[in-house]
């Protein structure tokens, strides 16, 4: 068993147990208004929270009982390709830009442009079929999450008077 990666695999499981942890902790810490009388904002973040805790110490236990995971073939992977730094260069400024322009423009806005700004760096063609699919992506997550959940998503000026899009 190959010390390195067994130390990798170890590493790996408790830092996924940490996140799990915390987050299960940090869930605790929204307020929840006293009319929610459905899933309120708290379920999400626990679900997921419980998952990765979950999930974390079941690699741990296998970890510590010696089964590592199996090394892939790396049939996908061409070693001689060099990394596209143009592209990790977009990826990098559309999510900055995503992070300065979330509270200025409201979470569809902003996350329109990230969901296709992402797609179009990563190739997607026509372009315009990615920033529809980016429009209606962003729509739908604001209306569930902030419509129907009730969290916090900034609606931005754009649809800032329509009721059920707002936390």
């Amino acid at each position: 068993m190959p010390r390195g990666r067994r130390l990798g695999e170890l590493v790996f499981a408790v830092v996924v147990v940490g996140i799990g942890a915390l987050v299960l902790f940090e869930s605790r810490r929204i307020a929840v208004p006293g009319s929610v009388n459905t899933l309120g904002p708290r379920a999400f973040p626990a679900i997921v929270g419980g998952v990765l805790l979950v999930s974390g110490v079941a690699v741990l236990a296998q970890v510590l009982r010696g089964h590592l995971g199996r090394e892939e073939g790396g049939e996908d992977v061409d070693l001689a390709v060099r990394t596209d730094w143009r592209t990790v260069a977009i990826l990098a400024g559309v999510f900055v830009l995503h992070v300065l322009t979330i509270n200025a423009a409201g979470w569809p806005v902003s996350a329109a442009l990230l969901f296709a700004g992402s797609a179009v760096a990563l190739g997607a063609r026509p372009w315009w079929k990615a920033v529809l699919g980016g429009v209606v992506l962003a729509l739908v997550i604001q209306i569930v999450f902030g419509g129907m959940l009730g969290l916090s998503l900034p609606p931005g000026p754009l649809l800032r008077g329509v009721p059920f899009l707002h936390g």
